[in-house]
């Protein structure tokens, strides 16, 4: 069982493994935090050719000056995301932020072809697993963040959710954790509790590192706008910080305007540039609920 610390940030950060998850573990993790991972890779290679497993971020996190607690977890399975906040509660007795992130990148996704020609799996990967598993979630933990009248939930969301990116499917999933935000945002106002999404630029994670050193002509005109795994990690410990945060909820946001608006610069010293006029803009909701 992990130890408890009255003073210590708890947060769960999902799909952590590697990539923006791992990145935003870390930066909580350096911040202090108390920050539990989650993902399937027990050994390297085991799920994904790429580099990373729990307990690698976890010992990463407790080196940098904070504590990690890696607890394997396939988010497809209801029962093992309800364990996983059982044993955060049981160790802690609170979460103060959860950060959905897990996500499957279908191998086809970067592919240039119609969705009709797409792999059977494209739901699956993008909806059963990174929306469902978002939604389930967010069911296990805002019980406790109502009780204790505090908490920040954040969905890893992307333009993708407002113009075409990569694939219908992924657009589809993106949209609905941008609405999944702007709902649950409105229902746990009352209760002191945020809901916020995040765009994150083009991230320089390990997959995307990999693209970038085989096509870099492909990125010169995106280089303005690349984002360290880290920077949304630390876009959500300023977010924590603010006055305002409760003004901020129910909508998604671009790590790099909260950057500018929050005082929060990227690991190198930049200010990442924002990609709204290519992209677009996050979606206004409307005021009203409906009953």
């Amino acid at each position: 069982m992990a130890n408890a610390d009255s003073n210590a940030l708890v947060a769960v950060v999902t799909g952590a493994s590697r990539g923006v998850g791992k990145g935003i573990a870390l930066a909580l993790g350096k911040a202090g935090a108390t920050v539990y991972v989650t993902g399937r890779s027990t050994a390297e290679n085991e799920h994904s050719p790429l580099p990373g497993t729990v307990a690698a971020t976890a010992n990463e996190i407790s080196n940098s000056g904070g504590t990690g607690v890696a607890v394997i977890c396939d988010h497809r399975d209801d029962q093992q995301i309800k364990s996983l906040f059982e044993q955060v509660i049981n160790d802690q007795g609170r979460i103060d932020v959860l950060v959905n992130n897990v996500f499957c990148v279908p191998d086809d996704l970067l592919e240039q072809k119609p969705f009709w020609e797409r792999a059977d799996n494209h739901w699956a990967d993008m909806i059963d697993l990174g929306l469902r598993a978002h939604y389930v979630a967010c069911c296990q933990v805002a019980p406790q963040m109502v009780e204790q009248q505090s908490g920040l939930i954040i969905n890893i969301s992307s333009p993708g959710s407002v113009c075409y990116m990569h694939a219908p499917v992924y657009g589809i999933g993106k949209a609905g954790c941008d609405k999944m935000i702007q709902d649950i945002g409105k229902e746990l106002a009352e209760h002191n509790v945020a809901a916020i999404g995040l765009w994150p630029g083009i991230v320089t994670t390990e997959r995307t590192t990999a693209l970038m050193e085989m096509a870099p002509d492909a990125y010169t005109d995106l280089a303005a706008g690349l984002e360290s795994p880290e920077f949304a990690g630390r876009i959500i410990h300023a977010l924590l910080n603010s006055d305002d945060l409760m003004s901020r909820t129910g909508k998604a946001w671009y790590t790099s305007e909260l950057g500018l608006e929050l005082g929060v610069k990227d690991v190198d010293g930049r200010q990442p540039a924002s990609y709204r006029e290519m992209l677009g803009s996050p979606t206004e909701p409307a005021p009203a609920m409906i009953r």
